[in-house]
């Protein structure tokens, strides 16, 4: 014989004559509840309410907060977060992103053009000016390395004419024999020494006049150049990616791709543009400062060994003067800081 189940009290749910439910049960559950509950939280602060079968809402636990035995009544209705403040990792990751997709696309379209397979934008007359330009910073470093040369080569010969005038003023003072012998050689050592100080002077000035013209000036310049063509090939990705979505098909999936890639690429065109007149304008003032520095630096140069090998001492002194070359004094040290104080 099956054995009933055992009835369990939590599960009866006492009902009315008429059909209602009967709450004597729940008064006397809130009245046993409010018993064991400690000392300064009463059912004010918590307050448990039921609702009838027929409702298909849940059962709603409403708190208030405990503040000194007094309960702050809290406002109904739906709860509102404020927007969060942009966290910084998802930014650096988002910026990752981009770079990262740049990069791909960047990247794809150099070896499309090393391969053959892609198209870049030429701008023939700017393009023959940057080759030209490459190729004479290339001639003037070459220049620069052979003036270097020969300003050590030119260094040693007059430390060398320096010490042989020594040696003959030397001889002269202790040889009777030979002193004017000896004294017409000292002197003229000496006097060529001078010479090759004053024309080492202007060697060395003609020198850091070119390096300050390739190393700074044609540098910054190929600078530029280098953004411009790193902007060029971003002008060239993003362009090729957009024909290539005109080419496939428009619909409701593919036309905010389209709508996003003209924005980019109307984006790195007007970089590329604006990099391409920046190079322009660098490229012109490059070669009118150019012109107007070697100009001057090649007639000093010019005068300056012309007037050494001719023994013109005058011309040389002259040519220096010309050119607001100052020399120093051999054996003098340079002053300290506190004495120019």
């Amino acid at each position: 014989m099956a054995q009933e189940s055992p009835k369990n009290s939590a599960a009866e749910i006492p009902v009315t004559s008429n059909g209602e439910v009967d709450d004597s049960h729940e008064h006397g559950f809130n009245r046993d509840l409010k018993r064991s509950l400690p000392a300064g939280l009463g059912l004010s602060e918590t307050q448990i309410t039921s609702h009838g079968f027929e409702s298909t809402k849940e059962g709603v636990i409403e708190a208030g907060a405990f503040q000194g035995g007094q309960r702050t009544q809290t406002k109904g209705g739906p709860v509102i977060l404020a927007d969060e403040t942009k966290n910084p990792a998802m930014e650096k990751l988002e910026l990752v992103r981009k770079w990262s997709l740049n990069t791909y696309k960047c990247t794809r379209q150099i070896i499309s053009e090393k391969l053959g397979r892609g198209s870049r934008t030429v701008d023939l007359e700017l393009e023959a000016q940057i080759d030209i330009l490459r190729d004479n910073k290339k001639k003037y470093e070459n220049i620069l390395k052979l003036a270097q040369t020969l300003s050590t080569q030119l260094f040693q010969m007059v430390h060398t004419q320096r010490q042989l005038g020594d040696a003959f003023a030397d001889l002269s003072l202790k040889s009777l024999e030979l002193h004017e012998e000896f004294g017409y050689n000292a002197d003229t050592q000496k006097l060529l020494a001078k010479n090759g100080e004053t024309l080492l002077g202007a060697i060395n000035f003609f020198i850091a006049s070119v390096n300050t013209l390739v190393n700074k000036t044609i540098e910054d310049t190929l600078m530029t150049v280098k953004q411009y063509e790193s902007a060029r090939i971003e002008y060239d990705a993003y362009r090729t990616d957009l024909e290539e979505l005109n080419l496939g098909p428009r619909d409701a999936n593919t036309l905010p791709k389209i709508e996003q890639s003209q924005h980019l690429f109307q984006a790195h065109k007007e970089k590329y543009d604006k990099m391409r007149n920046d190079v322009s304008i660098k490229l012109k003032f490059l070669e009118e400062n150019k012109v107007k520095v070697l100009h001057n630096q090649l007639v000093l140069f010019h005068n300056a060994i012309a007037a050494y090998f001719a023994g013109n001492q005058k011309q040389l002194e002259q040519t220096l003067k010309q050119f607001h070359i100052k020399l120093k004094n051999p054996g003098v040290d340079t002053p300290s800081w506190l004495e120019e104080q």
